[in-house]
């Protein structure tokens, strides 16, 4: 394989690297979602799954008596921010005794991306990190995405992949991930369209969020197609919590992006977004197999989504190195061969992310 992996203390050659998680979150923060949860009228709460009586619960700080129901119902502030750099110094060290070489942090700007936070990571842990660039979905959108045209969105992500940003000029490795609603809204269809311009003109991976609905990544390729973007080098996230069949996911595969079942470790079926029944990490791993199966090994991606406290180690959750330490032990006693494996957690989200030297 050839390339660079741009990382955010400067381009290394790619062949050099190993295990790369290409979807995982090092700085981040949503807790405006709990935010607005706590000062909401008890008829949305009920919405989010959440009781009158656990109102409480949004905010308090996490501990053994309410572990448990803030890692179900996500919705609190405390969890919604990874904003501590010495735990995250600690989670990437067990990643990389575990044997973890790169991370891609996908962080959108309006999400709490901190491009200087995550080179003191990368720098303290010995990790390769990966910035991500663009814009999540529209509720998470800086004020001047909806005034900006998508040329205008498109200059600003190529800039952020081949000039960088700030003082040290940290530059993105990979743009996304974009994010997009059901049904999509016109300023998200803007960013994925910018997106797609700055996709063609980069060369870079393209890390799509789509919508919950198993119409909303084809619906995302459409619109990226009609940029001109190369589908080859687009990553549809979250297909898990999206496509529930195999026909729809070898649909997907079909028309050429990457399939990423990012959201091992979270083994629960409940899912606080949306009326959704979760697969756990054995069935992420069988519908794996399948598309493998299927013809489509080389367009599998792996990773973890962690983006919340109760995710990480420190909290009593998986930790970033819950695929090295637990799950791909797993694949190969199924029966998934050494190849296999380093086809999926190697070789694909390298060739994914690959920029030219």
């Amino acid at each position: 394989m050839r390339g660079c992996l741009r990382t955010v203390l400067g381009d290394i050659d790619i062949s050099g690297v190993g295990h790369t998680q290409p979807h995982e979150h090092l700085v981040a923060d949503s807790s405006i979602q709990a935010q607005r949860l706590a000062t909401s009228s008890e008829a949305t709460l009920e919405t989010a799954g959440i009781y009158e009586r656990d109102r409480h619960r949004i905010t308090e700080p996490i501990n053994l008596h309410n572990h448990y129901w803030i890692r179900r119902h996500v919705f609190n502030t405390h969890n919604l921010a990874l904003d501590d750099q010495s735990t995250m110094v600690a989670e990437l060290g067990l990643f990389r005794d575990r044997g973890g070489h790169a991370i891609v942090d996908c962080t959108p700007e309006g999400l709490g991306r901190d491009p200087d936070r995550l080179v003191e990571l990368s720098r303290a842990s010995g990790v390769h990190v990966v910035m991500g660039c663009g814009f999540y979905i529209q509720s998470f959108h800086p004020p001047e995405v909806a005034d900006a045209s998508e040329t205008e969105l498109a200059d600003r992500m190529i800039r952020d992949v081949v000039a960088g940003v700030g003082a040290d000029s940290v530059k993105s490795g990979v743009i996304g991930e974009i994010g997009v609603s059901w049904p999509i809204h016109p300023s998200e269809t803007k960013v994925l369209r910018a997106a797609g311009l700055a996709q063609r003109e980069t060369k870079a991976g393209l890390q799509v969020h789509p919508g919950r609905h198993p119409s909303a990544p084809i619906e995302a390729l459409n619109v990226l197609e009609a940029t001109g973007a190369d589908i080859s080098k687009v990553s549809i996230s979250h297909v898990e919590r999206t496509i529930f069949d195999l026909d729809g996911m070898i649909e997907l595969a079909q028309r050429g992006p990457y399939l990423e079942f990012d959201l091992f470790g979270q083994e629960s079926s409940y899912y606080p977004y949306a009326p959704i029944d979760l697969p756990n990490d054995a069935g992420r791993e069988r519908m794996i197999r399948a598309i493998a199966d299927a013809g489509h090994l080389r367009q599998l991606l792996m990773s973890q989504d962690l983006g919340y406290k109760t995710l990480l180690s420190a909290f009593g959750g998986p930790g970033y190195a819950h695929l090295l330490e637990n799950v791909l032990p797993e694949m190969r006693r199924q029966g998934f061969s050494d190849v296999e494996i380093h086809q999926l957690t190697v070789a694909n989200p390298l060739r994914f992310l690959a920029l030219e030297a």
